[in-house]
């Protein structure tokens, strides 16, 4: 169906007359009339009944004006859309987060963007940092918050909250039987005790590969798991040791354990976002880093 045939027999309805149709559009009452005959004469059937006044649809007509106003309605309601997503006010966020920052972020983001905008729909990937960062690369996601370094040339990077690398350590463990938590200290000083891994693809599992092969140290593998909270809390339990940011120091660390930062050694893995630098990012994409960037500096 023609959408300006259309537009043009709902007016006809809609003022009762052609003369007073044509008027509204802005159109001739010869040529509105010629195409009120083109139209009938394609489908073959009369649309109004032409003896009576003002002008009333026949059965066909009914019909006719029924389709219509669904096509319009239709094209009105793409055009309100794609309008949105020009303006940047709808669309698709695709996510990038680990487990673990997604239950310090997205509880409290999540509210403030889906206020901003209530039209935005987010698809959130879990997965480690440095995975994560391979899936922007990829295209596979938009935007990727994980704990990774600024070193990838096809990638723009935000920072939003630096990350100090230390030794969580549970009570009994030889760490916390000598030092107070808090102290500075070297990887070998846990060179004593059994460690819980991350698996590979977590950001922290790189850091931990590198100390290990720089230190010369092969600790016993107590656990490895995806789940940094698991890790935690089995090394918590156990008197076990853990590579781990200082961002994941909670109460049940202070309780159960300690945290010590490592001496002479210069985390360059910290919390950013990051997109690629071919694709410019929409700015519900960009309002939302600002928001995470807001509630974490808040905490």
């Amino acid at each position: 169906m023609n959408l300006k045939q259309a537009n043009y027999i709902r007016t006809i309805v809609r003022e009762g007359s052609i003369s007073a149709a044509a008027r509204k559009l802005f159109v001739s009452q010869p040529s509105l009339s010629q195409m009120v005959r083109q139209v009938e004469a394609e489908y073959g059937v009369a649309l109004f009944d032409r003896s009576v006044s003002p002008l009333r649809l026949t059965f066909a007509g009914e019909r006719y004006l029924e389709a219509a106003n669904q096509i319009l309605t239709a094209n009105e309601r793409m055009e309100n859309e794609l309008t949105e997503i020009r303006q940047e006010n709808s669309g698709l966020l695709r996510l990038g987060l680990s487990v673990q920052r997604g239950m310090q972020v997205l509880p409290e983001a999540l509210p403030w963007f889906a206020m901003q905008y209530p039209r935005v729909t987010v698809k959130l990937t879990e997965e480690g940092s440095a995975r994560l960062e391979e899936l922007v690369e990829a295209g596979q996601i938009d935007l990727a918050l994980a704990a990774i370094e600024s070193t990838s040339p096809r990638l723009s990077y935000t920072l939003i909250e630096k990350e100090t690398v230390g030794i969580l350590a549970g009570k009994g463990s030889s760490l916390t039987e000598k030092l107070p938590n808090g102290t500075p200290v070297t990887l070998d000083a846990a060179r004593e005790d059994s460690f819980v891994s991350l698996k590979p693809g977590h950001s922290l599992r790189v850091v931990q590969d590198k100390l290990f092969r720089e230190s010369g140290l092969r600790p016993h593998i107590l656990l490895e798991t995806d789940s940094l909270e698991i890790a935690k809390q089995v090394a918590l339990k156990s008197g076990a040791c853990m590579l781990c940011s200082d961002i994941f120091v909670d109460e049940s660390v202070r309780r159960y354990g300690a945290f010590y930062p490592l001496r002479d050694y210069e985390n360059h893995r910290h919390f950013y976002a990051c997109s690629r630098k071919d694709e410019k990012l929409p700015r519900y994409a960009e309002d939302f880093i600002r928001i995470v960037s807001r509630v974490l500096n808040k905490n």
